[in-house]
């Protein structure tokens, strides 16, 4: 195909971005727009600061990654130019790949760095002053105090699964990293939910910000849910017959603990299954073995602890099962979200014991409505309420109306209802807001340090 016909035949030709760009946009098989890029990628474009709630496997990483890519072409010198915070290595590096994809016909360059492996290639790395930084909170700290890496030339700045970074304990290290950027920057916040915590730091970070909420909370429409109420001890049982029905290609199987993830792997691998493990304890090696061996089919079972759960994106996941219930809704959301990407379509199971019955009705909640209680034949069921409370009284049917939205709920309610009430699950719809208190200070709080990514 000719080169000029490669910018011609995308969906993205309507942004303008450079012809560099829009090679790797047609050499990476992107098409069309997807709806978060449609949205947040103008305004990214024109500089202002960006707000994007979305689920896993929407297409963030391109939304934020094209308007940084365009800016460091406009304007060459030595970096960083921009950093991209991740909570977790594999998130970091699957970004990493997407960046030098999209970048692959540009002089722009990207340098990763993550705990978990010696610091000095890393350290080698970013004597060459890489445009593009991408990092774990925690290493980059570390590289910091050894002022192995200097912040003051950072002009954008990405927070991609920022609601991780809050559950993972790293929002103090990131308002620590704020600190050492320059004032004058623009910064795109990634979010697939929005705690109170995260909007609270999106409040300070970010000013006059397009908002843009895309089916937020909420598991995409995609997936078929069902909960099987079992014993624990029938556990393993049901999970052999679940992987062995008509349409599984493979599955992410997600455990409580660790070591529930090791031994499970164990067991069904001794049953004949090809299985692979992913858990903190395993090195950064052990880890990207791992997910390649995953991502390639030469594993169709994937047993994990949460880590897994956020930004992983692998292709044609037919199956998610919780094999124990999440922690908390979000945290389901998350889970879930692993199958079903790109508007393909996917099954989520989740095995529950009477103790997950009030996670289950908060899961109810935000999803508007009840999850279909099934069973297997030979496998003993164990009696589970049947739910029907996803529609208390006064429970809206998206979450997008169903949380206080980015701001002060007193200054801006009335507004902020209404724009969120005409978001819906299948579009997104752009939402500009204003700073709740007129001249404030671009300045961040540090805080104290965790530990590295």
């Amino acid at each position: 195909m000719p080169k000029s016909q490669l910018t011609l035949d995308s969906g993205f030709a309507g942004f303008e971005l450079s012809p560099t760009l829009q090679r790797g946009i047609a050499a990476a098989g992107f098409r069309d727009p997807r709806p978060i890029q449609e949205a947040t990628i103008p305004a990214a474009l024109s500089g202002r600061d960006v707000l994007g709630l979305a689920q896993t496997g929407t297409g963030k990483t391109a939304a934020f990654a094209l308007p940084v890519l365009e800016r460091l072409l406009r304007n060459r010198r030595p970096g960083p130019r921009a950093l991209v915070l991740a909570p977790t290595r594999e998130l970091a590096t699957q970004i990493h790949a997407e960046i030098r994809l999209l970048a692959q016909f540009t002089p722009i360059r990207v340098v990763t760095v993550f705990g978990g492996v010696s610091a000095n290639a890393q350290i080698e790395a970013l004597r060459s002053r890489p445009e593009i930084l991408v990092a774990c909170p925690g290493r980059l700290l570390d590289l910091m105090r050894q002022q192995a890496v200097r912040l003051h030339g950072v002009e954008a700045l990405v927070l991609d699964e920022a609601d991780h970074m809050f559950d993972m304990g790293f929002l103090p290290d990131v308002r620590r990293i704020l600190a050492a950027l320059p004032a004058e920057r623009q910064n795109l916040l990634f979010s697939a939910t929005m705690p109170r915590e995260i909007r609270t730091l999106a409040d300070d970070l970010l000013r006059d910000p397009q908002v843009v909420e895309l089916g937020h909370s909420t598991p995409p429409s995609t997936i078929e849910h069902a909960l099987y109420p079992v014993a624990e001890a029938d556990k393993l049982g049901l999970l052999e017959r679940l992987l062995a029905e008509d349409g599984f290609a493979s599955a992410i199987v997600f455990t409580r603990t660790k070591h529930r993830a090791k031994r499970l792997a164990q067991k069904l691998v001794g049953s004949g299954h090809s299985v692979v493990a992913l858990q903190g304890n395993m090195s950064q090696n052990q880890r990207q073995r791992a997910m390649d061996g995953f991502r390639s089919r030469d594993f169709d079972v994937l047993v994990a602890t949460d880590i897994a759960a956020r930004g992983i994106d692998v292709q044609q996941v037919s199956h998610v099962v919780n094999f124990d219930m999440p922690g908390t809704p979000d945290a389901y959301t998350h889970r879930v979200g692993r199958t079903g990407r790109a508007e393909r379509s996917g099954r989520a199971y989740t095995f529950v014991t009477p103790d997950d019955q009030a996670l289950v009705l908060a899961v109810e909640r935000i999803m508007g409505a009840p999850i279909p209680r099934r069973s297997v034949e030979g496998i003993r069921a164990i009696p589970f309420p049947v739910g029907g409370a996803a529609r208390v009284p006064g429970s809206p049917r998206t979450a997008v109306a169903s949380r206080p939205t980015f701001g002060s709920a007193r200054s801006m309610a009335p507004r902020r209802r209404s724009a969120a009430a005409a978001a819906t699950t299948t579009g997104a719809r752009p939402v500009s807001i204003a700073r709740r208190r007129a001249g404030r200070s671009p300045s961040r709080p540090s805080g104290s340090t965790s530990s590295s990514a």
